[in-house]
This record gives C-alpha cells, sequence and structure tokens, in this order.
C-alpha cells in the first residue's frame, strides 16, 4: 500500500516529521534514510562527537571545492548520515537565535515565521531539564527534546565567564530567550547523560505506530513528476533500485546539501545546469542550490599554566578511569559534555544591533575539531560570524545520486565578514588576556604573538579557518515575488506539486547560533501546516 507521505532523509528534521505526521492515526508515512540505523554506541555518549566526526560510515564526510578565499583549501563538512542525521553526530548544543533573525525573515515576505509566531513550536519541542528554565514563558517541558544544563562547574569556563565579564560582557542563564547577549554555560541536547538526537527525542517512540515505515540503507536517487506533480521517490537499497509512490506529498528532509542535490537531479533548478548535465527540466527553478551560508569558525588556541583541562584528563590513566566512572555512576564529567561547555554572544562591528559573533569555550584543544588533544594543558577559544554576507552554492558534479554535490564555499568574499574575522579574533585575545584568564593562561599557541597585523590575522582566518557545521539557505524560502526563492511559506517547492523541503536549506539567512534547534522548529511548524492544507485540500 502507498504512504500518504514519504520523507526523504531521517536526520533532524525528518524525525520531527515522521513522528508528529503519524501521531494521529490517520497518515501513512514510509521514511527512506540513506544511512544505517543509529546503534553505535559512541552516538549516544556525548563526548563520542569525536568518534563520529571522520567516521566512514555515520559521516558524509564531504569537502568543499577548493575555495580561493581559503588560500585554495578544500574545506572538511561533516554531516550525519544514519537515523536522526547530524542531530546524531553534532556537538549537541542548544541554541535558538536571535528574535530578530526570524523577525528578518517575516520583514523580508515570509508572512507567519516572525519569532512571535514560531516560539510557540521552540516551547511544543522542548523538555526543559532544569526547572527554573522550563517555568519562564519562552521555555517548555514536557516536548520531546531533552535540553539540559551542565552539571558541573569546569574551572576553566567560570575563569572565562569572570573573563567576559570584566570585558563588560554579561553573564547570562540562557541563551535562548531571544536576546542571546551574555557568556555563560550552554545547555545540550542531552537526556540523564545521553545524547538526545531527534532520532531518540521523536523517531523511536514513533516507530512502535503501524503507520510509520523505516527503511534504512535506502538511498533516494531521484523525484519521481508525473507532469510537474511529484508522486513518489526513486531509491537503491543494497544494490537495488526500488520505487515507491505518495498518495499525498513527497517531503525533501535531506539537508542543505543533499536536498537541492536531489531537486537538480529531478528537473528542478537552474535550466542550464541540469542541461549541461543531460536532464530533463521539469521546472526552471533558478535559486535551487544558491544562497549558500555556513558559519566559519577560528579556532583560538592558549596553553594553560594549571592542569585543569580536558586534555590532562585524557593524558592521565587515573583520570581517564574517572571520567568514565563519573559518567557511569552520575552521567556527568566530560563524557556527559562533548566538547563545549559554554559560550559567548557579542558585538564586535559598530554598525551591529546584536551579538554579530559567537564563541564556542572547550576546555581542551587539538589541531582541528575531533583530532587528538593535545599533550600539554589547553584550552580553544571557536569563534564565528553569525550572520555572514558570504554567499556560496550547491551544484552538481555528475547525475549520479552517490557521488558527493559540488559545494562551493566562498567564505571571506565580502568586505564585512573579513573585518568581522579580524575583530573576532582580536577580541578573542583580549579575553584571554583579563585577568581572570591570565591567572590560569601560560601562552597563545595558535595563532601565535608573531601574528600581530591586520592582514597576518586575515591570512590566519583563511589557513586555519573551518565550518562549524551549520550550512543553509540553499532552498530558500521567500515572498512570491522574490524570483530566488525556491519554496514559498509553507515550504511548497514553486512551480510543482505535492513536494515539500523541509530542513535548513530553507532558511532564507542563516539564524545567529547552531541550527538543530531551529531545524526542529522548522519540522514542528511544517507538520502543522502539512496537516492542515491537506484537511483543506
Amino acid at each position: 500500500m502507498n504512504p500518504d507521505y514519504i520523507i526523504v532523509g531521517a536526520g533532524t528534521a525528518g524525525c520531527v516529521l515522521a513522528n508528529r505526521l503519524t501521531e494521529d492515526g490517520r497518515n501513512s508515512v514510509a521514511v527512506l534514510e540513506a544511512g544505517p540505523s543509529d546503534d553505535y554506541l559512541w552516538i549516544h555518549i556525548p563526548i563520542g562527537y569525536a568518534k563520529t566526526m571522520f567516521h566512514p560510515v555515520y559521516n558524509w564526510g564531504y569537502y568543499t571545492e577548493p575555495d580561493p578565499n581559503m588560500n585554495g583549501r578544500k574545506v572538511y563538512w561533516p554531516r550525519g548520515r544514519g537515523l536522526g542525521g547530524s542531530s546524531s553526530i553534532n556537538g549537541l548544543i542548544y541554541i535558538r537565535g536571535q528574535s530578530a533573525d526570524y523577525d528578518r525573515w517575516s520583514a523580508a515576505g515570509n508572512n507567519g515565521w516572525s519569532w512571535k509566531e514560531v516560539l510557540p513550536y521552540f516551547i511544543k519541542s522542548e523538555h526543559n531539564a532544569d526547572v527554573k528554565l522550563a517555568a519562564r514563558p519562552t521555555h517548555g517541558s514536557g516536548g520531546p527534546l531533552w535540553g539540559s544544563s551542565i552539571p558541573d562547574p569546569h574551572p576553566v569556563m567560570d575563569a572565562i565567564i569572570q573573563g567576559g565579564v570584566e570585558l563588560g560582557v554579561k553573564h547570562t542563564d540562557d541563551f535562548n530567550g531571544g536576546d542571546q547577549e551574555g557568556v555563560g554555560y550552554f545547555q545540550l541536547f542531552t537526556k540523564n547523560g545521553w545524547r538526545c538526537s531527534t532520532a531518540v527525542a521523536y523517531l523511536r517512540p514513533a516507530q512502535r505506530r503501524k503507520n510509520l515505515r523505516v527503511e534504512v540503507n535506502a538511498q533516494a536517487t531521484r523525484v519521481l513528476f508525473e507532469g510537474k506533480r511529484a508522486v513518489g521517490v526513486e531509491y537503491t537499497q543494497h544494490g537495488v533500485t526500488k520505487t515507491i509512490r505518495a498518495n499525498k506529498e513527497v517531503l525533501l528532509t535531506a539537508g542543505a546539501l543533499q536536498s537541492p542535490q536531489l531537486l537538480m537531479l529531478s528537473g528542478v533548478g537552474p535550466a542550464a545546469h541540469l542541461r549541461e548535465h543531460t536532464i530533463n527540466v521539469v521546472h526552471a527553478l533558478p535559486g535551487v542550490g544558491q544562497n549558500l551560508q555556513d558559519h566559519l569558525q577560528f579556532r583560538v588556541m592558549f596553553k594553560l599554566s594549571q592542569p585543569i583541562s580536558t586534555n590532562d584528563d585524557l593524558k592521565s590513566p587515573w583520570r581517564k578511569a574517572m571520567m568514565g566512572w563519573n559518567w557511569l555512576t552520575r552521567r556527568a564529567g566530560p563524557l556527559a559534555v562533548g566538547i563545549n561547555h559554554g559560550g559567548m554572544f557579542t558585538r564586535v562591528l559598530p554598525e551591529s544591533s546584536t551579538p554579530d559573533i559567537q564563541f564556542h569555550f572547550a576546555a581542551l584543544s587539538a589541531e582541528m575539531a575531533g583530532a587528538p588533544t593535545h599533550p600539554w594543558s589547553g584550552c580553544t577559544f571557536s569563534v564565528c560570524q553569525l550572520r555572514p554576507e558570504s554567499r556560496g552554492e550547491v551544484r552538481l558534479k555528475s547525475t549520479n545520486a552517490l557521488d558527493a554535490p559540488a559545494m562551493f564555499s566562498n567564505y571571506l568574499s565580502h568586505e564585512t565578514d573579513r573585518r568581522c574575522a579580524v575583530e573576532s579574533i582580536k577580541f578573542a585575545r583580549k579575553l584571554a588576556a583579563t585577568p581572570s584568564m591570565a591567572s590560569i593562561v601560560s601562552e597563545e599557541y595558535r595563532p601565535g604573538q608573531h601574528v600581530k597585523t591586520d592582514d597576518e590575522i586575515l591570512d590566519f582566518a583563511r589557513t586555519y579557518g573551518a565550518t562549524i557545521f551549520h550550512p543553509s539557505g540553499t532552498c530558500k524560502m521567500a515572498s512570491d515575488d522574490d524570483a530566488s526563492g525556491v519554496v514559498d511559506t509553507r515550504l511548497r517547492v514553486r512551480g510543482v506539486t505535492g513536494l515539500r523541503v523541509i530542513d535548513c536549506s530553507i532558511m532564507p539567512t542563516l539564524i545567529s547560533g547552531n541550527t538543530n534547534s531551529p531545524v526542529v522548529m522548522i519540522a514542528e511548524k511544517a507538520a502543522d501546516m502539512i496537516k492542515t492544507d491537506a484537511q483543506h485540500g
């Protein structure tokens, strides 16, 4: 029997939709996930983030095309593969973005997407384990997705918070009330010391329902059309090509890289580019794959004068054993946190009216995210610009859906982004030089004190800058009079019927912070819109 809805991708958004579209028993849903189930233990232990960063099975392991703005480097872009998608391998950080982000979407013509209108979906999704936060009007309890506070303070993070206050940044206990400005501990997507991915929070409870079918190792290769109506999906599973038809709609939830790739492979996209690959044009839609945005991070690292970092925990057999014991007995300690304990949102550009940079603070240091820690005591200030002006694109390399798409990041191609990069690194140095931080910092490891001028700092950014894993915007939501739009405000693909895109690719502009929580919100809101539209024919 054909399902009512086909969901392509059991990632962050796909798991939410699978749950919400089957909860009242009225709809049947089939989910196609290209990767495997999430039964790898290190997915579920928060510090296992380091184990999945380069995993050949649970990570797509993409690289961008050589970027001339990054000294010709290809930049590694990890993306989750398997149930839960990137919510199963990310840094677990619970950030919604600023209220101004969503008001900006609304002001651009995206009716229904203001902060006031999306906040109920953030609240609906949330179970805040901190009862003090849960009682606030911007938070919730009883939702599927747990947000938990870090149970134990850390001396490095405490020094950073005090240093931030010394620079005039307020201490905050809540980055998710709409006004992010401040420094403090993050909340994490964890439940009792375990990762709370959307597969755990949403999909697992729904899999008991008879109206939900989940297929793993099922790689979608194209959307099937009859005229301009999407009617199903072609996919490969264990080397066999299969097709499945939808009674109502096909929902693409494959993420900012693969949703536009799949649209183009299916004949929806820039006409000239599709013809280059001898793909029959179902509908010419020039915005598909355009508007690519990402948060580019710069990892400023310091050696510490005291053995108080996670580096020290990992190199000592006794302290390493205590890490395990702490997690086993209390579900606390470094294994329950992952990498980053806290953050800061602040402003470095004079024209910014809201925070324009975000720090992720880690009580460890390594040559790159997920790499082995240094043999000395260290900490890392990872800083990124929140609202980059640079725009890249996603294009096809071939007509084979198993090939990675071509990703052109175009980092630092805009002057504002270059200014922000330099000023953010300068701010990191100011923070490390505060009295509270100076008491534990022995020296700057990277960039190093030899990097002094603005040009030298910018060259460091080009040489070492890396993604903080938030590619977005490639199937832009826009009003009807914006020719660059791919989906309308109800996330329906323009020019065709029976097809929606529901993931971070629909973001008109990248939100100010980590993207997991906003994608959950997008999917929660989309589920309501799908149900409403079905009722009204």
